[in-house]
């Protein structure tokens, strides 16, 4: 199995770079290929500069970042969840990155397009300062949907499994350890 961990947190001091790493410690255990993306380390622009009209450069950390995705068997998104969504740099890597003939091709007279990243299965490891009790019955989980099913399944990923983990605010160094233990878990257990 080729797992692709991609952290969508731009602060390196962040716990998200922490559970990141935990997954990769848990995975490099029983899996022979686990490459981390940490998108705070990529140069690109983040704007679909003339949406899908016109294509834009791809630069070269993204030509990378795409190739390493078309090989993974498995994606693991980490990032955070900022005013219920994802953060910026996040949505600007998928904005450049999930593109037309590269993960899901138009096919003319059919309502929905062939899926080019099929047998492709994915975790979210989601950290937020709600409770998932609230982000769920009261803002309704849309980055979770939109990742889930407009992006991911889209292009054909599925299953994706939801890690949500808050709240992280107000934790105590004892319920962090015990998050990146049950991180490091999920990393191993997928041999």
């Amino acid at each position: 199995m080729n797992v692709l961990i991609i952290n969508g947190h731009p602060d390196k001091e962040s716990f998200n770079n922490a559970l990141s790493e935990s997954y990769y410690n848990g995975a490099k255990l029983s899996i022979t290929q686990v490459e981390v993306i940490n998108l705070r380390d990529l140069e690109f622009n983040p704007s679909l500069q003339y949406g899908y009209r016109k294509r834009t450069e791809l630069e070269p950390d993204l030509k990378v970042a795409i190739e390493k995705i078309k090989s993974a068997d498995h994606l693991v998104w980490v990032f955070p969840i900022w005013w219920g969504g994802m953060p910026a740099i996040l949505k600007g890597f998928i904005d450049r990155t999930f593109l037309p003939g590269i993960t899901f091709e138009i096919e003319e007279g059919k309502l929905l397009p062939k899926k080019l990243l099929k047998g492709k299965t994915a975790r979210l490891i989601i950290t937020s300062d709600s409770p998932r009790w609230y982000y769920r019955l009261f803002i309704k989980s849309p980055v979770i949907n939109q990742f889930k099913k407009a992006i991911l399944a889209f292009c054909g990923v599925k299953p994706t499994k939801v890690t949500y983990i808050a709240v992280v605010k107000n934790s105590n160094p004892k319920q962090r350890e015990e998050w990146l233990k049950r991180i490091f878990s999920l990393g191993k257990k997928l041999s």
